[in-house]
């Protein structure tokens, strides 16, 4: 079966896009430019396409969330470049699409050193990226010490408050991450979640919540006892 050609590709997500879902997904800053297709068929169209970076590459380009938010399914990980992700990111303008893309980062060969760069960026979605690439790194086993998580740690307890908005909700969700798949630094991520206290973030017109660490910990916990 031949590969999808972009044009059959575009002409498909906007085929698949719905007026209620544009509205939806506006609510999550997805900007205008989008067909509003959902990620039930979004994961069909990957299944049909696997991985095909060239047209990922294509897709990302053409400024379309829904294409982008594909492009981040079908990209190969081994083929994105340093530079690449660079341009990337900085096309950045929806953080469903920042978390989508730190999930393709996170399986890169330069993850980690992206990781490190974008957590100091003062930048929203770029810090917003590189906290959720450590979650990533932490949930894949990609063998980030405990050394480094007792650092990370201390610099969310320090910056959390004064990070930008979704930042913020990345930077929690990295204590939860270390908490979670730190079985040594349990104690170390209650304590930070306990300094921290409570983290606000504006989710705008959205049902979203930035959850409570310690209590999000305890439930991950339980379940994994069980």
């Amino acid at each position: 079966m031949k590969n999808m050609t972009y044009t059959e590709v575009m002409a498909e997500l906007k085929k698949l896009g719905t007026a209620q879902n544009v509205k939806i997904y506006k609510r999550h800053g997805a900007g205008d430019n989008l067909f509003g297709v959902s990620f039930a068929n979004l994961n069909k169209l990957q299944k049909k396409i696997k991985v095909d970076h060239r047209l990922a590459v294509q897709l990302w380009e053409s400024g379309n969330t829904d294409a982008r938010i594909l492009a981040t399914m079908i990209a190969d990980p081994k083929q994105i470049t340093s530079a690449q992700a660079d341009k990337w990111i900085e096309n950045l303008t929806s953080y469903g699409l920042v978390d989508l893309f730190a999930g393709l980062v996170s399986r890169a060969a330069f993850a980690k050193e992206k990781m490190e760069e974008w957590m100091k960026s003062s930048k929203e979605f770029v810090r917003q990226c590189g906290y959720s690439i450590l979650g990533g790194l932490l949930k894949n086993g990609a063998g980030i010490s405990e050394t480094d998580c007792q650092r990370y740690l201390k610099t969310i307890e320090k910056e959390i408050h004064s990070s930008p908005n979704r930042a913020r909700h990345s930077m929690n969700g990295a204590v939860i991450g270390i908490g979670v798949f730190k079985p040594a630094l349990i104690a170390e991520a209650f304590a930070t979640a306990k300094k921290i206290g409570k983290v606000e973030v504006d989710h705008g017109e959205t049902g979203c919540k930035t959850p409570d660490a310690t209590d999000y910990i305890q439930k991950v916990l339980k379940r994994v006892k069980r």
